[in-house]
């Protein structure tokens, strides 16, 4: 019996008049159960002025964070550069290359998706979603984007992680939003 990961999430990234909010849902599962609700999927770097969230494997994605950071480290701050370099190695190195989880990195100016296909994505209308319940998060935020701009970013976040939850199963209503301005 092939033994079952830890996963499913929905991570997602709006930048909406001058603030970028990035949420995520609590839900970790284990096959078609659920293992724990309040996981934090969102992480602070760099002093708060660069944030991450994932989805995936827990394992694997702190270690990609942990190397994300030391790129970040290595390349003073520069997310883009470090997300770059991260997706290089990822595709390339034996060990990273198994990893099975996927970023989001969030600065004041810019929203990326990062794979371990060597992928660092600048996403349309600036938002980006990741996990079980990303696409119904994603249409969600982009509807909200196109048809309640007054909202904020941080609000747009909620309604669409919360309609999210509404519909995908591996994706609850217990959610962690961060902001930068």
């Amino acid at each position: 019996m092939k033994e079952s990961k830890i996963h499913a999430t929905t991570v997602l990234a709006i930048a909406h008049n001058g603030t970028v909010a990035i949420g995520a849902d609590g839900q970790a599962t284990m096959g078609n159960t659920v293992a724990k609700s309040n996981v934090k999927k969102i992480r602070k770097l760099q002093d708060g002025k660069i944030i991450t969230g994932f989805a995936g494997s827990t394992a694997d994605a702190f270690t990609l964070l942990e190397r994300f950071d030391e790129k970040l480290n290595s390349y003073g701050g520069n997310m883009k550069r470090a997300a770059i370099e991260l997706a290089k190695d990822w595709r390339t190195d034996r060990y990273l290359r198994r990893l099975e989880a996927m970023l989001i990195t969030v600065n004041r100016e810019e929203v990326l998706i990062i794979s371990g296909t060597g992928d660092v994505i600048e996403p349309d209308n600036q938002i980006a979603a990741i996990g079980s319940g990303s696409m119904y998060a994603q249409a969600a935020a982009t509807a909200l984007k196109k048809h309640a701009p007054q909202l904020t970013a941080e609000e747009m976040v909620r309604e669409s992680l919360h309609i999210a939850a509404d519909i995908c199963i591996y994706t609850n209503h217990n959610l962690v939003i961060e902001t930068i301005q």
